[in-house]
């Protein structure tokens, strides 16, 4: 086997409030090439403690020459956190490469999560091979966007907080929303039908990737929705962020 033919593998990892997980991705299919590993995320989830455990998973896969890449809950602005809501709160301004690079010795690509969902959508998934403008949004805790033109990215998008009707968009909308208020189905599409209205009004989306666990329930609620927008499920579910991320630091790399 020749050098060109060995596959090209990038790590994963996704870092999240409850677990932190990581896999080698084969970046020609966005397949992983080895079983995911997952580790809690540590109590006191200080910039250090994380550090440790995405070492000791990059560690785990014994690939010295394959670059990693860090999807992270958080705006993620040239490397730097903005801000953060399930972390620790010293995670504000700390530089992510730059941290990982003193723990690990590697170079390190970090990305917002929900940014990094949608290249996993882009590159690999529901809108692959999709000119014009994509809109990826992932319904949970809140709503996650991310927007692309002729594939390349608009970082840091966040969609879920526009006001509409006087209410921040994802505290009526996101999958939250409907387990704390107890809606069906079709209450929970009225939500989603009106936020999306929105949204295609001010961005004229080609597509709509819809993600986030309830995605596996798509034909539930996305059947409801009337858009111009063709409307779609994503198709790497919890997949993505890992994806993602490795695929974004083959790019770097």
């Amino acid at each position: 086997m020749t050098h060109h033919d060995a596959p090209r593998i990038a790590i994963g990892i996704d870092v999240g409030g409850s677990g932190i997980k990581g896999a080698p991705v084969d970046l020609d299919t966005g397949e992983f090439a080895a079983d995911r590993v997952r580790i809690p995320t540590p109590e006191h989830s200080t910039p250090e403690a994380v550090a440790d455990v995405i070492h000791e998973i990059v560690d785990s896969f014994d690939l010295p020459d394959a670059p990693v890449g860090v999807a992270f809950p958080g705006p993620i602005k040239n490397g730097v956190v903005r801000f953060i809501a399930n972390l620790d709160e010293s995670w504000t301004g700390v530089n992510l490469p730059d941290l990982m690079h003193s723990v690990t010795g590697r170079h390190v690509v970090a990305v917002n999560d929900a940014d990094a969902a949608g290249v996993a959508e882009l590159r690999y998934g529901a809108a692959r091979n999709t000119d014009g403008v994509v809109l990826v949004a992932t319904l949970g805790t809140g709503i996650g966007t991310v927007i692309f033109v002729d594939g390349r990215m608009l970082p840091n998008t966040e969609l879920g907080h526009l006001e509409i009707d006087g209410h921040d968009a994802e505290t009526r909308a996101s999958t939250a929303a409907r387990e704390r208020e107890d809606l069906d189905y079709p209450q929970w599409a009225e939500r989603l039908q009106r936020y999306f209205s929105v949204v295609e009004d001010l961005l004229s989306p080609d597509l709509v990737v819809v993600g986030g666990g309830v995605s596996k329930h798509w034909d539930k609620f996305l059947p409801l929705l009337h858009l111009r927008a063709p409307i779609v499920p994503a198709s790497l579910r919890n997949r993505a962020g890992i994806v993602g991320a490795a695929a974004l630091a083959g790019d770097a790399h």
